[in-house]
């Protein structure tokens, strides 16, 4: 019996993200969370200059997002969303390697973010990415019924790329 092992699925691609790909971000958007971003946070962040990436699948399908500011030495995650209907099959991992990669290339030395306490499945993916919680910001994102929740503020240090020569085999 000739037993063939499936063929890894296709890598998904970054590519900038442009106000032609709002229609789709903005349907991710409205089911990720129950406080989204308006359409015109995102066209604002792309008229910036941020760094706004979205990410496709092989078939053409819109399967995430992230937007990040740049300061001196250091980036800002504003946000970084991955649709509902493909979390867990590790699309925000890339991501937040091509946020590392693009701020090698920025010569950045941080990353910084803010995330919900309540949002225990991105604190456990950014903890296991390396970030740190370095300050709360009180009252920081809307919550039900005209409340607040605070903002958990996460660093991490950029790591500079390991030499090809100094890699192990």
């Amino acid at each position: 019996m000739n037993a063939r092992a499936p063929l890894p699925a296709p890598t998904p691609r970054l590519q900038p993200m442009e106000v032609s790909h709002l229609d789709a971000v903005m349907a991710i958007e409205v089911q990720a969370y129950p406080f989204p971003w308006s359409r015109g946070n995102f066209i604002d962040s792309i008229a910036s200059g941020y760094w706004c990436c979205s990410l496709i699948s092989a078939s053409g399908e819109l399967l995430g997002y992230q937007i990040v500011m740049a300061g001196l030495d250091e980036l800002h995650l504003l946000n970084l969303t991955v649709a509902p209907d493909h979390q867990g099959q590790g699309h925000a991992l890339l991501l937040l390697r091509a946020l590392e990669e693009h701020a090698r290339r920025e010569d950045a030395h941080w990353l910084w973010l803010e995330v919900r306490p309540s949002n225990g499945r991105a604190r456990a993916l950014y903890e296991r990415f390396g970030f740190e919680q370095v300050g709360l910001r009180k009252g920081y994102y809307p919550d039900a019924g005209g409340r607040r929740e605070d903002a958990l503020v996460l660093r991490r240090a950029v790591e500079p790329p390991t030499p090809a020569w100094g890699r192990s085999r």
